[in-house]
């Protein structure tokens, strides 16, 4: 079971850090939202970071968003930096949970997974980096595991919508649910929208190191989860989506591998039958797709040589028909934009053998919320939280990296997203 109690030598139940970059500002906004959800009521936090200036200027600006004055005075900060590992573990030895905030992961991440390991706070971060998230696993579960320290990654958009998603339509089938795709839309006001170009550098990173990626996989020696019914048919790299009445390509982020790490876990944990899983993502119309097939282009060649990907960060805006920006997406931007994950599984109703035959039921569900990036995200993160601190029986039984589907399948975290505008439905 998780340790979740605070004490005079770790004061804190959540810790941000990396409360000053673009995304920690609208954590620490959702931290000061939801602090009557805490244990009992309460909830005690701080903000950490490398400029006590900034961390300042975060909370008088959260204080004026919510107009709550007291957060100014009443918001700790711990000076902490990620090249300073004496920093992290002092502000680690204070915490109960800390929200990571800090990325690109695969050059900022470890060094604070390995100061929680060592110092007894759970870790929640919002990366999208397979690369991270599995590595993470390798090195760190066993070690986790022995201090009972609960490290869950992709708990933002990258992945909770998409994880507790299948999960939430395998509860809600009646029988044994055997194959899900996810078809995500994504909604903009007429300011239209964009994304931080945090996420840009993550994904040039990402891309740009994938044989690496393959390599580590292979370290783990995992068997073929085994396919329960008829194999989920793959599409092809661009279609026209009846499902979602428009273009549509395969989903590029972290979801299918965190989705395939719960079903794994699942497998060899509750012996549960493993669903198959494919992500799809609506791109619009003819104008879409060649503006897709032109930024995929330039960014495929790019992404190979150092010198593009410098040109790759320096200009995302260029290079991203403007998805992607230095500035990120303004407050009116983020209130006009929301997403939706429409599932589509597939099964065998109760009684029905799957392995004799086609799946002879469907189940439609949907996810849907607010703009992904600034606003479901930081929910997300909080209710992860705020989950492990209130809930820590229903965890796994000991400490170890987990995806949020593994940590989270036995707990209420669904219900709380629910009450927070990440809505879980079957149409």
């Amino acid at each position: 079971m998780a340790r979740v109690e605070t004490s005079s030598s770790r004061p804190y139940h959540l810790v941000i850090f990396g409360a000053s970059g673009f995304t920690g500002q609208f954590v620490v906004e959702e931290v000061a939202r939801t602090a009557s959800e805490g244990p009992k009521g309460n909830l005690k936090w701080a903000v950490a970071g490398r400029s006590k200036q900034k961390l300042e200027k975060v909370l008088e600006q959260a204080a004026g968003v919510l107009s709550k004055p007291e957060l100014r005075s009443e918001v700790d900060i711990i000076v902490a930096d990620v090249e300073e590992p004496d920093s992290l573990a002092a502000m680690c030895k204070q915490a109960v949970v800390v929200l990571n905030c800090v990325g690109p992961y695969r050059f900022y991440g470890e060094p604070m997974v390995k100061a929680c390991v060592e110092n007894g706070a759970h870790h929640i971060d919002i990366s999208g980096e397979p690369q991270f998230l599995e590595s993470m696993q390798l090195n760190y579960n066993s070690q986790a595991a022995d201090k009972g320290v609960y490290i869950i990654g992709s708990c933002g958009f990258d992945s909770i919508p998409a994880d507790m998603g299948v999960l939430y339509t395998r509860d809600q089938f009646k029988g044994t649910l055997t194959a899900v795709e996810s078809f995500l839309t994504i909604g903009s006001g007429e300011d239209g929208g964009c994304i931080h170009d945090g996420t840009w550098q993550s994904a040039i990173y990402g891309f740009s190191d994938s044989q690496k990626l393959q390599s580590l996989r292979r370290k783990f020696n995992h068997k073929p989860l085994p396919t329960v019914g008829s194999k989920l048919r793959r599409r092809g790299t661009l279609f026209f989506s009846n499902e979602i009445q428009q273009y549509t390509v395969p989903f590029m982020g972290s979801d299918p591998s965190v989705v395939k790490r719960t079903q794994r876990f699942l497998v060899d944990e509750y012996q549960a039958k493993p669903v198959q899983y494919g992500a799809y993502a609506g791109i619009g119309g003819i104008s879409n797709i060649v503006k897709l097939m032109f930024a995929g282009m330039m960014f495929w060649f790019l992404v190979k040589f150092s010198f593009g990907r410098n040109l790759l960060i320096k200009h995302p805006e260029f290079f991203s028909f403007g998805l992607f920006s230095k500035a990120g997406p303004t407050r009116k931007q983020m209130e006009a934009s929301s997403f939706q994950f429409a599932f589509y599984g597939e099964g065998y109703t109760e009684g029905q053998d799957p392995s004799q035959g086609k799946p002879n039921a469907k189940i439609r569900t949907l996810v849907q919320g607010p703009e992904c990036g600034y606003v479901a995200t930081p929910i997300a993160m909080v209710q992860a939280a705020l989950t492990i601190l209130n809930e820590p029986t229903a965890l796994p039984k000991t400490g170890g990296v987990y995806t949020p589907g593994a940590a989270f399948a036995k707990t209420t975290l669904t219900d709380r997203l629910n009450k927070h505008g990440i809505q879980f439905s079957v149409v």
